[in-house]
């Protein structure tokens, strides 16, 4: 039986699963002169090239969201989620 590819490219989505070191993990995730988006040193797919300027915006847009989303609600629309709605049902007929 033959051995299955470790590596290659499926449909142009790159695939990786040879076991990762430290060293493949670094160089992947840092390449200069390479665009935003680098083949994931391990897995399917794409990862951020973190030497390119652009992936540290996504990252810093990523944060600022995520932080947002953190922060939660105001409390003026909490109060509101917790009063009774009104709910009117007009079944006449034209």
């Amino acid at each position: 039986m033959a051995e299955k590819p470790t590596s290659g490219e499926i449909l142009g989505v790159p695939y990786n699963f040879e076991r990762p070191s430290i060293g493949r993990m670094l160089s992947s995730y840092w390449q200069p002169g390479e665009g935003m988006l680098v083949e994931k040193p391990f897995g399917v797919g794409y990862t951020l090239n973190l030497a390119n300027w652009r992936s540290w915006i996504v990252v810093l847009v990523a944060g600022g969201l995520l932080w947002q989303q953190e922060s939660g609600p105001s409390d003026e629309s909490e109060d509101r989620a917790d009063e009774p709605v009104e709910v009117i049902v007009d079944d006449t007929d034209d």
